[in-house]
């Protein structure tokens, strides 16, 4: 966090930390998942997921179409002339509306994160463990071939989420 030390003040230096984690955050690879309505989107250009699935109740999709139905354990090459594959991790899941990122400015994902009537009830601590340690989250940093990678490392991330705590845990405005 040598790159932050210079920003004497904690509550710009909390905000300018999350903005660099924004660089995740708000990467589709992430945001993907966290769609407003229910529907996940796919892709840099975040379409919505074709075919047309929902969440359902859970976040593991709907009774006749499970998530799990396409998305394995582990990622999954196609065939054809793209090199690419269909993602997998053994807790693909959607994220519920309630935490929406889609649509959101960086600020409002920001508060939204410190939440925990909006952030599935984590603490900081929590929180900071889930960014840092989690495997579905740790996917966007080994989404598959033909899968744009979210910037730099999990172990980085999670860094940048202990310092932003520890400086206050503020959030730009909105």
């Amino acid at each position: 966090m040598s790159a932050f030390a210079s920003i004497a003040d904690p509550t710009t230096r909390s905000v300018a930390l999350f903005r660099e984690a924004g660089r995740v955050i708000t990467h589709p690879r992430c945001t993907n998942c966290h769609p407003p309505d229910d529907k996940p989107r796919q892709g840099m250009d975040q379409r919505v997921h074709v075919p047309t699935v929902s969440g359902g109740p859970d976040g593991h999709g709907t009774a006749g179409l499970p998530c799990s139905t396409c998305h394995q354990a582990t990622n999954s090459p196609t065939t054809g002339e793209t090199v690419a594959s269909i993602p997998g991790n053994p807790k693909w899941a959607l994220a519920p509306v309630k935490m929406a990122w889609i649509g959101k400015s960086l600020g409002q994902i920001c508060e939204q994160i410190r939440s925990p009537s909006r952030n599935g009830g984590k603490n900081l601590a929590e929180i900071q463990k889930h960014m840092a340690e989690d495997v579905l989250v740790g996917w966007g940093w080994n989404p598959g071939p033909g899968l744009e990678p979210v910037p730099g490392t999990q172990k980085a991330f999670g860094e940048l989420i202990q310092a932003w705590i520890a400086t206050g845990a503020h959030c730009p405005k909105p």
